[in-house]
């Protein structure tokens, strides 16, 4: 379900009175991906003059078939070790359902479902085998994947994209994640998919350390025609953050700020102290930011996932999973631990290197996609 967050109409605007002019001058120091001056450019809007994530819904709804098509080929790999699923049903007999759920459970294990949310996903099939509704082999593989998206589901519907939205001002979405998962890349992805709904989107070079982190980011705010904010060098991430947050409220016209930030681990307590400043950056310059903090999952890792998720999530409040290298896999199934365990929704799945490869988030999609035809 999408929810709307507090407009900031009041602290935006003040900058704008006194910044404004500059702003609109010279983009307050942003400038287009390849180096050029930004333009004070309107996108295309809603009936209102406003950008919406309800619009960008509606847009992304056009693609879902092809959404569907990219997220079974990229769940191949998960896809051809739960066929196992279907040797087990080929021995289904009601009178041994137990002995068949149970290995049932091990499938699940395989593919890196957790112990807790195997045991959760296949109790819910054995309660409806004891209570006579489930009597099949066809109607358990149906109720099985079922059970898993009612975990998925337990923290939203995802089927609707569901981005917090700061009304009226910029929306701030901070991507967050381990080294190596493919922030970067993300982001260019994620600008790629706002843009194709018209909105207008300024990308951030928050990741200070890895050299040629900015580079990389400007090549992709070039190929989607966002705009490029400035990262001066011995620049602090927090202050980089702040300041173009601040840029994007004097300009006007930004739907969107995309702020990228350097990959650490999650059990280096300063480099996660360091990320913790870069939040508390934003919020200081605009009190309702960032409305969104998307936490990169590489899905090859596995269950270990599942702590990288719960240490960033008490550090700087994951609003969103993005799981990336989904097809590079056959541990598709932590994810799953990790709505489950910790109550964080998947929006976004990458299944491929190309620009249209990050998918919305659709729960029974994903799952179709995860389990063999029969």
């Amino acid at each position: 379900v999408m929810t709307t967050m507090c407009a900031t109409t009041t602290t935006c605007a003040t900058t704008t009175t006194t910044r404004g002019a500059r702003g609109r001058r010279d983009g307050g120091g942003a400038r287009r991906g390849g180096g050029h001056r930004a333009r004070r450019t309107v996108v295309t809007r809603a009936a209102n003059g406003e950008f919406s994530f309800a619009k960008l819904a509606s847009v992304l709804k056009k693609k879902t078939q092809s959404d569907i098509d990219r997220v079974f080929k990229g769940t191949s790999k998960t896809r051809e070790k739960l066929g196992m699923v279907n040797d087990v049903l080929a021995l289904w007999r009601l009178e041994d359902f137990d002995e068949t759920l149970d290995e049932l459970e091990e499938t699940l294990l395989g593919v890196d479902f957790g112990p807790g949310v195997a045991g959760k996903v296949v109790d819910g099939v054995r309660a409806r085998v004891e209570n006579g509704e489930v009597k099949t082999a066809e109607q358990v593989r149906e109720a099985l994947k079922a059970s898993i998206v009612d975990v998925l589901t337990s923290v939203g519907d995802s089927q609707v994209i569901g981005l917090n939205e700061n009304e009226g001002e910029p929306s701030v979405i901070l991507v967050v994640g381990v080294n190596g998962g493919g922030k970067t890349t993300t982001l260019g992805k994620l600008s790629h998919r706002f843009a194709e709904s018209g909105a207008k989107v300024m990308m951030v070079p928050g990741d200070t350390f890895r050299a040629a982190a900015a580079e990389q980011l400007a090549t992709w705010a070039e190929r989607t025609g966002a705009i490029m904010s400035d990262s001066p060098p011995n620049t602090k991430p927090g202050a980089v953050c702040f300041k173009a947050v601040d840029e994007a409220c004097a300009m006007g016209g930004i739907d969107i700020v995309l702020a990228d930030t350097s990959g650490r681990l999650h059990n280096n307590s300063a480099l996660m102290d360091e990320l913790i400043g870069v939040k508390k950056a934003i919020t200081k310059r605009m009190p309702s930011a960032p409305h969104e903090v998307l936490l990169v999952l590489d899905g090859t890792t596995g269950l270990n996932m599942l702590n990288q998720a719960r240490v960033f999530g008490e550090a700087v409040g994951v609003t969103g999973i993005i799981l990336t290298k989904l097809d590079g896999t056959a541990r598709g199934g932590a994810v799953v631990s990790v709505v489950d365990e910790l109550g964080i929704p998947v929006k976004f799945v990458g299944v491929g290197e190309g620009m249209q490869d990050l998918q919305t988030f659709d729960p029974k999609s994903f799952v179709d996609a995860l389990f063999p035809d029969e």
